[in-house]
């Protein structure tokens, strides 16, 4: 995951580029290769850069704001922020957006306060999810025109050249996998002591989790009305989005399954180790304040019972021997969380049945059910 995700960021936005040199050799009929490379470098640099200096200069607002909705705006304005200078400079202007989104996505710990940030990812959540929609509404209703300025080729022509194109495609995401796994670690034993070669089924998984979607969408409908056989181009577009959305991601869990990588066990061992971690320093934080005038001893045991608990809870899942510290600790956690979310529910119902009463209103009822809310959400982890 770490992988797909991280190079869809690059490629997407080092495509573009690349994209736009391909339209413009179509469009003029000329292309010189040492004037792209050099272009492509300036370009791609200069992004990376704009893109930094917006992040920096926005991270350092943004670490002086507590107010929740600026800070929401601001965060909603930021890719527009890098963005519209790189293309008033006319240089990549996706990878500056890019940069600074994974530059203020590795500062948010330092720079977002724990309500902005639970909202921030829920607006991001929807906004994702609402673009990639309307995304592939406008496919839906470029379609008929589409298929009209197609009506002089036969069926069967479509559908070979569309079988073409996406077998191309995926041969060539093979390809380029499996020559990025192995033939680095081939030229470098530096490198292959350090990191081995990966099972073959690991860059197969990999190749066949090359879907393309809204990006590759975007860039065909974004083609000047005049370009050569457009509406050819998106069609094919369409293929290669439904052959690799559609059979390839449904066919992705099977897949997984059968090549024996379904379920990760090493990384959840490795978050349960991070929240061992974390409640070891909740612990030695309490014993450093015990002594504070401020610190209410009922009130430091109770807390260090907590965190002793999640201690003893996160470190049960590495006794494989099913000693003491995993006797029934996970069972009694469930119990327990089907305890408090009885408990919240009956709190819901009675604020809900004191609004319809008429002895608090909606504001109040909304700001008593965020706090359940936000324990509810607390008991998933």
């Amino acid at each position: 995951m770490v992988i797909v995700e991280g190079e869809s960021l690059i490629n997407d936005s080092t495509a573009l580029i690349a994209y736009a040199f391909a339209v413009e050799a179509a469009v003029t009929g000329t292309f010189s290769l040492s004037h792209a490379l050099l272009t492509f470098v300036v370009n791609a640099s200069a992004g990376v850069a704009i893109g930094l200096a917006v992040g920096f200069v926005v991270a350092q607002i943004r670490g002086r704001i507590e107010d929740v909705q600026a800070e929401s705006m601001l965060s909603l304005v930021t890719p527009y922020l890098a963005y519209l200078p790189a293309e008033a400079l006319h240089v990549s202007a996706v990878l500056s957006a890019v940069t600074a989104g994974i530059y203020l996505g590795w500062r948010s710990p330092h720079i977002i306060t724990p309500e902005t940030r639970l909202q921030l990812f829920a607006i991001w959540r929807l906004l994702q999810f609402l673009l990639n929609a309307a995304l592939f509404a406008l496919l839906g209703l470029q379609l008929p025109l589409v298929f009209d300025r197609l009506g002089g080729e036969t069926p069967a022509q479509l559908v070979g050249w569309a079988a073409a194109v996406v077998g191309a495609v995926l041969v060539a995401r093979m390809i380029a996998v499996y020559a990025t796994a192995y033939v680095p670690r081939a030229l470098s034993r530096r490198l292959r002591e350090r990191d081995p070669y990966p099972p073959g089924a690991h860059p197969f998984v990999i190749g066949w989790s090359g879907m393309r979607g809204a990006v590759s969408l975007a860039a065909a409908l974004a083609l000047p009305l005049t370009f050569p056989d457009r509406g050819l181009v998106v069609y094919l577009t369409y293929a290669v989005i439904f052959a690799t959305l559609v059979v390839q991601g449904l066919s992705l869990p099977w897949l997984i399954h059968r090549l024996h990588l379904d379920g990760d066990e090493s990384l959840t061992r490795k978050e349960s180790k991070a929240r061992l971690k974390a409640a070891e320093a909740a612990i030695a934080r309490l014993d450093e304040l015990a002594g504070e005038d401020w610190v209410r001893d009922e009130t430091a045991e109770r807390m260090r019972a907590l965190y002793d608990y999640r201690r003893r809870r996160f470190a049960a899942r590495f006794a494989d021997d099913g000693g003491a510290e995993s006797d029934g600790i996970e069972q009694r956690s469930q119990s327990y969380q089907r305890l408090v979310r009885e408990v919240l529910e009956a709190q819901r119902r009675q604020i809900v049945e004191l609004r319809d009463e008429g002895r608090i209103n909606d504001e109040t009822m909304h700001r008593i059910e965020r706090d359940l809310d936000l324990e509810d959400l607390r008991l998933e982890q």
